[in-house]
């Protein structure tokens, strides 16, 4: 299958294909399914409903599992900073690699990879070895293979959907993410008492071999532009990156993303706020509130996306979603009522999601193929990063200035520094399919 697929129901503007009757009323709204009429894409997209809550069944089971060993959150912090260092660099490695090989290939090594990790972290369990090295060895190698699977995975997007629908498939993509972040957790707590630690490993296994299958279904995805053979090494890392500086849009997508999150993202200070902003509402319910706030509204604003997966000025709609961003989490630090928290916490969560669709939209239409999974490489990088940066920067401010002025700091630090970047390079507000 090639991205010609999808002719037969659109046109190459993106406008309605004759005899696709226009959306409207409720429809005009509701999430834009058109890239799910693509075979390879829907396949690729229903095994990603199963695989996200499978994988964060597991990531509730490690810093369970080393709490238990351990009774120390220093060490659930160590671990996630073993499986953070393998994740930055094979991240970058595996974007070059993604643009040299078959990257259905590389796909289907990575998965069956990450599997096989998530069955050895089962047969850990099962047997009571109740190792901490043991556990960060494993979890340092699965974000390895994360690493080499996300730029690839991401970059493959762009060749099985029209460019006119990257931003409803990322739509879709982010959508199905954001569900699995309050429903997995939620799920893995209520299955512990019941089947036990063990078999959520298991069970991540499992639905991992959904993703192989899928990826099976694909269509081979080699590198376009010749047959030649390519190399993925250090200086070919560091072509992506000059290719960045060379490209304003595509630095400053990452910018943007860098200044919300850096800025503007305050979970660092959730539990202080649960216990002295909201101790009043119970400080465990106040908690669960603010972790959910974000990914809930998000997921409001998957469902509903309709209203701007179509839009073609992907600048402006980066530019304005980090603005919106911004604004509501500056609300969010002066409220102090918790559902009122919650209001601002979820529109925050909104344009979080309106940024991910179109700066990814942006990363796979104005980089060519042969760069797509560097770019997707750094990108996997960013996203990773930025929000543990923000766990430093936010913590000392609350500890210095209090919580709540840190946070509305922060809100407020988002929007002049989105602002002034639009302002001073005009390459992203300029940006239009």
């Amino acid at each position: 299958m090639d991205t010609n697929e999808s002719s037969s129901t659109e046109t190459t503007t993106g406008a309605p294909a004759a005899g696709e009757a226009p959306r409207r009323g409720w429809r005009r709204w509701a999430m834009d399914t058109r890239p799910l009429r693509i075979p390879a894409y829907r396949r690729l997209w229903s095994s990603t409903i199963v695989t996200a809550v499978g994988s964060q069944l597991t990531a509730v089971a490690v810093p369970k599992q080393i709490y238990d060993i351990t009774h120390s959150s220093a060490w659930v912090g160590y671990a996630s900073l073993a499986g953070l260092v393998p994740m930055v660099a094979f991240a970058l490695w595996g974007g070059a690699v993604a643009d040299a090989v078959d990257r259905r290939k590389l796909l289907l090594v990575t998965n069956t990879g990450i599997a096989a990790t998530s069955l050895l972290f089962w047969a850990q369990a099962v047997t009571g070895l109740d190792s901490v090295p043991v556990l960060m060895v494993l979890l340092a190698l699965q974000q390895a293979f994360f690493g080499l699977n996300a730029p690839a995975r991401s970059a493959s997007i762009a060749r099985l959907v029209p460019a006119e629908q990257l931003p409803a498939a990322n739509a879709l993509g982010s959508t199905v993410m954001q569900t699995a972040l309050v429903a997995g957790p939620l799920l893995a707590g209520a299955l512990i008492p019941v089947i036990g630690l063990p078999e959520l490993y298991l069970i991540d296994a499992l639905a991992l071999c959904v993703t192989v299958w899928a990826v099976v279904r694909l269509p081979a995805l080699p590198p376009l532009g010749g047959t030649g053979a390519r190399r993925a090494g250090l200086r070919e890392i560091a072509d992506g990156f000059r290719y960045i500086s060379r490209h304003k849009v595509l630095l400053l997508s990452f910018l943007a993303d860098i200044v919300a999150m850096v800025f503007g993202m305050p979970r660092a200070l959730f539990p202080q706020l649960a216990a002295e902003t909201y101790g009043s509402y119970g400080e465990g319910l106040a908690l669960g509130v603010l972790f959910a706030g974000i990914p809930v509204g998000a997921v409001l604003g998957g469902l509903f996306s309709g209203v701007f997966s179509r839009a073609r000025r992907h600048g402006w709609m980066v530019t304005g979603a980090v603005v919106g961003w911004g604004v509501a989490i500056a609300g969010f630090g002066l409220s102090g009522n918790l559902w009122l928290a919650l209001v601002f916490l979820a529109a925050a969560g909104v344009a979080d999601m309106v940024s991910m669709v179109f700066r990814g939209a942006i990363l796979l239409s104005a980089a060519t193929d042969e760069m797509r999974g560097r770019m997707q490489g750094v990108f996997t990088v960013v996203v990773a990063g930025g929000p543990r940066l923000a766990d430093v920067l936010h913590g000392t401010a609350g500890a210095a200035f209090g919580p709540r002025a840190a946070v509305a700091g922060g809100g407020a630090l988002v929007v002049v520094a989105m602002l002034a970047l639009a302002g001073a390079v005009p390459a992203l507000r300029r940006y239009r399919v």
